[in-house]
């Protein structure tokens, strides 16, 4: 297949090598012009060492070309730029009549939506045959060097899934299909927040016990979320719920993770994402999410707590200070 990757970010860049080495011809683009003129010489992506290597990749800085030319299309552009890009190519491409596989991780603010539903806000309900969304414990530099990931494919239509499913897999690459895609989405936006708070604990050595309370209360959190919107609350203890939330809450690589570790040490939020030197989904998703609980009328005190040191409002210790002294309820699940 010809397949457009949008966004040569650490992870797009990851799915398009994985793509090109399961025999497809690979497009990618990119607004980075430097990114793009390094990629178009052979250089290695800046994120990851050795990844061009034996490669056959062609990029554009042209979204119309990569978009009409491909028969299918990757999205790795970030919550936040996603709608901007999907207004830009409905511009040449009025109706989406080809498949189109999200991959970025968040909630939209203002309009509350989860990837998928800003695809149908944008192109209208008609569009719903044509979304998937891959999610899943994965960290891109573990993809890159082959080792084995399992991931979950969300889609309305079948037919659609178990096509990204034979375009994505690999003897190291495993994909499940799961038809409840808007789980999907909000599990994998909803774990990045867990895990700023988790790298918080992790940055101020409050222990591994800190740790698992804050995963298991957080997966809490997140099953009470999705069940509002309508979603299957099993859906969070596959792959794209518990297996990412327990990835990116245990591991520095992980970059909400290691934001919050750098929160813990006094940087502002600014300045840790600076450091962190890519997007931090979680950062961006969690005003949007907090303020649907507060609709909801869903108490999220770990998604509150990480609201609140972001914007300044609370000390991470103060943080800490109120989640231990909340009054005591039985553990519901």
């Amino acid at each position: 297949m010809k397949i457009a990757v949008l966004g040569l970010g650490m992870w797009g860049f990851c799915l398009a090598r994985l793509l090109a080495l399961n025999g497809h011809r690979v497009v990618g683009w990119s607004i980075e012009k430097e990114m793009l003129a390094r990629l178009q010489k052979g250089e290695d992506h800046p994120s990851l060492k050795r990844s061009s290597r034996g490669l056959s990749l062609d990029y554009t800085p042209s979204l119309e070309e990569a978009i009409m030319e491909s028969d299918l299309i990757v999205e790795s552009v970030t919550t936040r730029g996603l709608r901007q890009v999907l207004q830009t190519t409905k511009g040449f491409l009025p109706a989406l009549q080809k498949p189109l596989v999200l991959t970025s991780k968040g909630i939209e603010q203002k309009s509350y939506l989860p990837t998928p539903l800003i695809v149908t806000d944008v192109f209208g309900k008609e569009a719903q045959p044509f979304v998937a969304l891959i999610s899943g414990p994965s960290f891109a530099a573990e993809v890159s060097r082959g080792l084995p990931t399992a991931v979950v494919c969300g889609a309305w239509s079948e037919e659609l899934c178990s096509c990204v499913i034979d375009v994505f897999s690999s003897k190291t690459f495993r994909v499940y299909p799961n038809k409840d895609i808007c789980g999907v989405a909000l599990g994998g936006a909803l774990k990045n927040v867990v895990a700023i708070a988790c790298g918080v604990a992790h940055g101020l050595q409050l222990g591994t016990g800190a740790v698992a309370a804050l995963i298991t209360r957080g997966l809490h959190e997140i099953v009470k979320f999705i069940s509002s919107q309508g979603c299957d609350w099993k859906t969070v203890y596959g792959l794209s719920g518990l297996g990412d939330l327990y990835l990116t809450c245990s591991s520095s690589e992980s970059r909400n993770f290691r934001f919050g570790e750098l929160l813990s040490a006094g940087l502002s939020r600014q300045e840790a994402e600076k450091e962190v030197g890519m997007v931090v989904e979680g950062a961006y998703t969690c005003r949007a999410a907090v303020e649907i609980a507060h609709r909801e009328g869903i108490v999220m005190p770990i998604a509150e707590a990480v609201f609140d040191i972001l914007e300044g409002s609370l000390g991470v210790k103060d943080c800490v200070d109120r989640l231990m002294l909340r009054s005591v309820k039985e553990e519901h699940l």
